[in-house]
């Protein structure tokens, strides 16, 4: 690969990144301003983009956090234990979490995977034992 192939790839890298980071930025400062409204109180632009800069960094790292944590499990992808060890130092955020992904899990109809394997486990395995 050349040097120029590179480099373009690179801005094309960063291009999607900036485009990612304005509809962030626009997707918190209507959040904060429809908060603000909904409890009757003003938010000046400055401390809206400080807020969504904030949140943008937050979730950048929050993303290579997930990436390790689902490298280090040797997964190509993170999942929700992965997202639950992420909140480890702010236990209530833990919490939380660890309550919505069981709702999910209550939720989630069993899988058809688990199905034939719950099946194959009960033919297996004799209800009752007989003793000679």
């Amino acid at each position: 690969m050349e040097e120029g192939e590179s480099n373009f790839g690179r801005e094309e890298d960063e291009a999607e990144t900036e485009l990612l980071r304005d509809r962030f930025r626009l997707f918190a400062v209507s959040i904060a301003e429809a908060e603000a409204k909904r409890n009757e109180m003003e938010i000046s632009q400055p401390v809206m983009e400080c807020i969504a800069d904030l949140a943008f960094k937050f979730s950048e790292q929050l993303a290579k956090d997930l990436e390790l944590f689902a490298h280090h499990a040797g997964r190509k992808s993170a999942n929700m234990e992965d997202v639950i060890l992420s909140a480890h130092r702010n236990e209530n955020l833990a919490t939380s979490l660890r309550s919505f992904c069981n709702d999910l899990k209550g939720k989630e109809p069993q899988s058809e995977r688990k199905r034939k394997k719950a099946l194959k486990k009960e033919k297996t395995t004799p209800s009752a034992f007989h003793i000679s």
